[in-house]
């Protein structure tokens, strides 16, 4: 107990909530088991240098993840596949811990480590296969399909990140950005994907006759906006909802039936999400901190 009390308790109450986010996001036990992280000797697919690392430890990233999937929706193929063979209403959480180790997996893990996420992942598509409600077959490890999965989190993760990221990201590093992320469309045997910002927004340009929501993309497009959350984190994930839905195309909004309050997104929404964003990064900055014990260290002393 000596020990206990030289800590700060603001920095100790700093740690506690970062636990309990970090268990919301990722789960108790990593779906994936402890990972081998990336260091000098292996730097994973990206590196400590690389913006990827620096873009995918924001918070800006829970904004980017929520929009990526309201995004997805839009696609019959995609949305077909999530609504015939994803768990997501029985199992939201598991669904989110599944996807935070697969992207922290192939972001900070060894080589071996991000080729084996992505490999698991891969060996799930090959069960994801049928007839979209349009007549056209489907299949998840198709290449198509994957590069929208692949855009859609790039160019999400990307937006988030330049409107409420802790600083300012360039045209040369965004372009960067763009261009790491490609490596992991080139693991999955994606099409070749975009290698800038300019790619990428033709890209989108391009597949727009593809889109469209139907009664299966506005389901899920309200379950994810009111998910079965905890109460003491359904006020933030407003917040994130929010900001998420500001950051689509008027058109994707208008398609989904969600609101848009032209006013409400500079006044109200974005000031709340940037408190909410730097709050989230100074909390969990305290994981960092190996000053503090964690709570077994606590409970033994």
């Amino acid at each position: 107990m000596a020990a206990l009390a030289t800590i700060d308790p603001l920095l100790w109450m700093r740690r506690a909530l970062a636990g309990q986010v970090r268990e919301l996001v990722v789960g108790a036990e990593p779906p994936l088991g402890r990972l081998a992280l990336a260091d000098d000797t292996d730097p994973g697919l990206f590196g400590p240098e690389s913006v990827t690392w620096r873009i995918h430890a924001d918070s800006s990233m829970f904004v980017g993840g929520l929009r990526a999937l309201l995004l997805q929706t839009t696609h019959p193929l995609a949305m077909a596949g999530v609504a015939q063979h994803s768990n997501y209403r029985d199992d939201p959480m598991g669904r989110l811990w599944r996807t935070s180790a697969y992207v922290g997996a192939t972001t900070y893990g060894s080589t071996t480590d991000a080729r084996t996420a992505i490999a698991m992942v891969k060996r799930v598509h090959q069960r994801v296969v049928g007839t979209a409600p349009d007549g056209r077959p489907y299949a998840a490890n198709d290449p198509h399909l994957l590069t929208w999965v692949h855009h859609t989190l790039v160019d999400s993760f990307l937006r988030s990140y330049r409107r409420y990221g802790s600083a300012r990201l360039g045209p040369g590093d965004a372009d960067r950005y763009v261009a790491e992320m490609a490596v992991l469309a080139d693991e999955f045997g994606a099409e070749p994907a975009a290698r800038s910002v300019a790619e990428l927004r033709a890209w989108f340009h391009a597949e727009k006759p593809e889109l469209g929501a139907g009664r299966q993309s506005r389901d899920a497009v309200r379950f994810l906006m009111f998910p079965p959350l905890p109460l003491i984190s359904r006020p933030a994930y407003a917040v994130i909802a929010s900001a998420s839905v500001g950051l689509l195309p008027r058109s994707v909004r208008r398609d989904l039936w969600l609101p848009s309050l032209p006013a409400a997104d500079p006044l109200v929404v974005r000031p709340a999400t940037r408190t909410l964003m730097r709050t989230l990064d100074w909390v969990m900055a305290s994981l960092d901190r190996p000053d503090l014990p964690t709570s077994d260290q606590a409970d033994a002393a």
